[in-house]
């Protein structure tokens, strides 16, 4: 079933931009009307894929062929206002649905379980965005459902590797008139989950992202603060910096990332602190690129660790989605990969050990990941690609257990 668009409980922030008036669009005549809208673009991208799961646990193997169809319009612009509405659908196909779509913390009583693992991607058919935009010069408003990343993804994504994306009901506002510098801000009404209807979250989120470019790098400062509209007394407040960069040297490239952010966590009163730091280095050499990296989403005492609810988890801590939540005993990261082309594709291959931040003598390992990737364009508008994980588990009492997992896709755009 389409969700309906719902009506905004904007904050004063969100109703001001709501309220923007644009020159000229009340002398706007029928004709300009038609013509905005016989100027706009439609488009569409279509994607489909097999997720194979094996998991050495109680849950059966799982495997789901889904197509993905998402179609959009974005009319011309009229006085810099335009609007875009896209539609999004997943299906089961040739009768491939041998999996569970939902984990259990989001199905509901209508949902029968299968006894698979779980591939998170539901059959579904919704507005995926539908938002109004008004853009001047170095100046810019979107009020609807949209699409919103900040940085890497990190903390803000829309987790386009699912079926179903992430997107939000939201009013945000971009500002870059002055050089090297770009202010994000955005008011989130509604979190729209990879889920379906079924998850979406009803939220009260201010986000902050300042960017401002140097001879040295990108360095971004935020201010993420969210709470979910519960009627109870919740809170989740990060404010963090980071610098990604690179420095080219004769036929060597360096590349470098740090990050480091505090978080606190507040129910009920009861407030919970925890870090966050990423470092990253890596070349470029020959058409290879090598990286190291080092992430850490800390834990305070066991009892509350480091989260990141808006993020496009899946591109973090491996791709077989281990740590989608951060256990309470926090989570270290040390990984390396190397990738490279290799007729006419893509090609990565990626190792993670992981390990708690708050280590006990039940809890320390939290074992390791091998990642594939092999992707290639076909033409303009065609790609193909294949995906693979394997996990091994570490310390049982970390609840983990050896999973495999592998993705063949092919995708179209037009």
């Amino acid at each position: 079933m389409i969700n309906r668009l719902r009506l905004f409980r904007l904050s004063a922030m969100s109703l001001a931009f709501a309220s923007v008036t644009v020159p000229g669009l009340a002398s706007a005549s029928l004709d300009d009307i038609a013509q905005v809208l016989a100027g706009g673009k439609a488009y569409g991208d279509l994607r489909l894929r097999y997720e194979g799961v094996e998991q050495n646990n109680a849950a059966g193997d799982a495997n789901a062929l889904t197509l993905r169809t998402r179609l959009g319009y974005k009319t011309g612009s009229f006085e810099g206002l335009s609007a875009t509405v896209e539609f999004e659908d997943a299906r089961v196909v040739a009768g491939q649905d041998g999996y569970d779509s939902l984990p259990s913390p989001v199905r509901n009583a209508n949902y029968v379980a299968k006894g698979k693992s779980v591939v998170a991607d539901p059959e579904v058919t919704e507005l995926d965005q539908g938002f109004f935009q008004y853009q001047v010069d170095d100046f810019s408003v979107k009020l609807g459902r949209q699409l919103l990343t900040y940085d890497n993804h990190r903390f803000v994504g829309h987790v386009g590797w699912r079926q179903d994306r992430q997107t939000f009901d939201a009013a945000t506002i971009k500002y870059s008139g002055i050089e090297n510098l770009e202010i994000n801000y955005a008011y989130l009404d509604q979190r729209n989950r990879i889920f379906g209807e079924v998850s979406d979250i009803d939220s009260e989120d201010h986000l902050l992202n300042i960017a401002y470019k140097t001879n040295v790098g990108k360095v971004s400062t935020y201010a993420y603060l969210l709470e979910v509209n519960n009627n109870t007394d919740n809170g989740l407040d990060t404010y963090g910096i980071r610098l990604n960069g690179a420095q080219q040297f004769d036929s060597v490239k360096a590349l470098y990332t740090a990050e480091y952010a505090f978080q606190e966590s507040t129910t009920a009163g009861n407030t919970l602190e925890s870090t966050y730091m990423f470092l990253e280095g890596g070349v470029v050499a020959s058409g290879i690129t090598a990286k190291l990296g080092y992430e850490v989403l800390g834990s305070d005492d066991s009892l509350y660790a480091f989260s990141t609810p808006l993020a496009t988890l899946h591109k973090f801590n491996g791709w077989t989605d281990q740590f989608l939540s951060t256990p309470k005993q926090g989570l270290q990261d040390l990984y390396f990969s190397v990738s490279g082309e290799l007729a006419g594709g893509k090609w990565l291959l990626a190792y993670h050990d992981f390990s708690a931040d708050d280590a006990s003598a039940a809890i320390d390992d939290l074992g390791n990941e091998i990642d594939l990737l092999y992707a290639k364009k076909i033409g303009k508008n065609y790609s193909a690609g294949i995906k693979y994980g394997v996990y091994s588990a570490g310390d049982a009492a970390a609840g983990k257990v050896d999973t495999d997992k592998v993705w063949l896709w092919l995708g179209a755009k037009f």
